[in-house]
């Protein structure tokens, strides 16, 4: 059995992307690591160069900013590597998404347990979406809870959208969920740098009139709230995070006393989860991106 690893990345290292750690972290139980990184304006390419793995394989592309509609950049993209993946399984973690190690040999044992069952297409993470520290992340219902981030090769599976799951002839992939995480990092940044990340996001999915008109003051300081309605994180991050988080963590400011609110700080998106999470046992409306099967082993 073979397990690649692909991803994309344009611009990582200036938009403060965990994108080598992310690389790092899942390299262990892959065969290869596909990375398709966009011409950039910083040294991301270097830094990627710098892991020093020759299980790497670099693809250096140049973005059409005709493709800046709705996200259609990062499917491409992350098409651009999947397609040059050899293994039999392929993993894909995004630049600001990291497993922590505790995770691999779960991960891998799933990948051998469901290596002949073809009707498994593709593999489920749980999610842990961080923000504004490294030890707050979100707990309400307006973040997605699972994304498939394995998928079988050589079957036609191509990413969807905004690169957030993936589709096999217009339809959803049958998934299998593992008992394995993705922590995803892409919401703690120094508040500026979050800034950046956002309308750079922005671009990728809107015009230029709306990018502006929703970033009026593109230097300021982005204002995370609070973080009041966040929940504690208590464990460990993983090994290949633990310079970045150092590093990372005096650079962040938060005001405890801002008014700034978000989605998740609403009282109607508070109460709603926390009615699906202890009485009603499931979440009304949930997007799943994966049919969930149980297949016979």
């Amino acid at each position: 059995m073979k397990i690649s690893g692909f991803s994309f990345v344009r611009n990582g290292i200036k938009l403060g992307y965990p994108v080598t750690e992310s690389i790092r972290s899942i390299l262990p139980i892959c065969d290869e690591f596909v990375v398709s990184i966009g011409q950039s304006e910083d040294d991301t390419l270097e830094q990627i160069k710098s892991i020093n793995d020759p299980k790497i394989k670099i693809i250096e592309t140049k973005w059409d900013d005709k493709m800046f509609v709705r996200g259609a950049i990062n499917a491409y993209q992350t098409n651009i590597a999947l397609k040059e993946c050899n293994g039999d399984w392929c993993f894909y973690v995004q630049a600001d998404e990291v497993v922590h190690e505790k995770y691999l040999p779960i991960i891998k044992e799933n990948c051998e347990k469901y290596l002949n069952i073809n009707e498994v297409e593709g593999l489920l993470f749980d999610y842990k979406h961080f923000w504004g520290s490294f030890n707050k992340y979100h707990k309400t219902r307006n973040w997605y809870r699972a994304e498939v981030r394995i998928v079988r090769n050589h079957i036609g599976v191509e990413s969807f959208q905004s690169a957030q799951g993936f589709r096999l002839d217009n339809r959803k992939l049958n998934v299998v969920k593992t008992d394995a995480e993705i922590f995803h990092y892409g919401w703690v940044r120094p508040p500026k740098t979050m800034t950046k990340k956002k309308i750079a996001l922005d671009t990728l999915h809107h015009d230029k009139n709306w990018v502006k008109e929703h970033n009026p003051e593109p230097e300021k300081e982005f204002d995370y709230g609070s973080l009041k309605n966040c929940a504690t994180y208590f464990d460990s991050h993983p090994e290949v995070m633990k310079e970045f988080v150092e590093r990372t963590t005096p650079l962040i400011h938060i005001d405890p006393k801002s008014k700034e609110k978000h989605k998740h700080d609403k009282l109607w998106i508070r109460i709603l989860s926390w009615l699906e999470k202890s009485i009603l046992h499931y979440q009304i409306g949930e997007w799943k991106n994966y049919v969930l099967i149980k297949p016979k082993v």
